[in-house]
């Protein structure tokens, strides 16, 4: 599971192989959820408010954006 930052609060990873819409998977002590890239919607699971918010701040820098769809394309391109 490539981690892609560390935050206080949480971690962002995104898995090769992983099924679409492109996505960022958002890890904390005993919870996960997935993020949609651009929209930043909840796809999936839940944490605390303050450490969702603490990523998706994060994703939204357009550097940081810029970096999670590269690295959803590199981990994850279809033939």
């Amino acid at each position: 599971m490539p981690e892609i930052v560390r935050l206080n609060q949480c971690r962002i990873c995104i898995y090769p192989g992983d099924h679409v819409p492109p996505h960022f998977h958002v890890r904390g002590p005993g919870w996960t959820a997935s993020i949609q890239i651009g929209s930043f919607q909840v796809l999936k699971g839940s944490g605390p408010k303050s450490a969702l918010e603490e990523a998706i701040r994060w994703a939204r820098m357009p550097a940081n954006l810029h970096r999670l769809c590269d690295e959803w394309r590199r981990l994850n391109e279809r033939d």
